[in-house]
């Protein structure tokens, strides 16, 4: 029973701040800009990491290569954890383990894309004018507008958040399976 809580705790706490690293990087690219609530909530949780990282690490190209590395660390901390939870050695499947640190990192930014886009779908119902809107369609563009191109509206309802929630949960199986066909349990 305790490995099981532990288990759930490690994953709600390295889940959340991996999603807030990727977040980060994600609205650094996108431009959201920084004096929102949401940019300043994600930058106090993160600093922490990500700017002793930014001394080593520069960005390039407008991303923020400091938060995708905290993020890929991380990861790595979860899976060393979560494999030593399990009863076994982390150190001998080391190699392994990077890149099952990799897909986990790929299973949070998949995650933090269906999220975002049921917040923005949720919002947009029930309250369209809400500060949060434009950050979030900012955000979530990027994916559904090229869906937008082939899915049509149906009288005004959009449904390319629904095709993405489709190819994200079917990327996510995939992920999945691979993690655990190279761990031979789940991450």
């Amino acid at each position: 029973m305790f490995g099981d809580i532990a288990r759930f705790l490690l994953s709600t706490i390295f889940t959340l701040f991996g999603a807030a690293l990727l977040l980060r990087a994600w609205m650094q690219y996108v431009r959201v800009p920084a004096y929102n609530p949401v940019s300043h909530a994600v930058q106090q949780v993160t600093n922490w990491l990500v700017l002793p990282l930014r001394r080593v690490i520069p960005g390039v190209r407008g991303i923020d290569w400091a938060s995708v590395i905290a993020a890929l660390i991380a990861a790595l901390l979860y899976v060393l954890l979560m494999v030593w939870l399990a009863g076994v050695d982390p150190l001998g499947l080391l190699p392994t383990l990077l890149i099952v640190a990799l897909l986990t990192l790929i299973k949070w930014a998949l995650n933090l894309i269906i999220w975002l886009t049921i917040l923005m779908a949720l919002l947009s119902w029930l309250n369209p004018g809400s500060p949060a809107m434009p950050v979030l369609f900012q955000l979530t563009a990027p994916f559904l507008n090229p869906l937008r191109r082939i899915v049509p509206q149906l009288g005004g309802l959009d449904l390319s958040p629904i095709l993405l929630f489709v190819i994200v949960q079917v990327l996510l199986m995939v992920v999945t399976r691979a993690a655990v066909s190279l761990t031979l349990f789940g991450i």
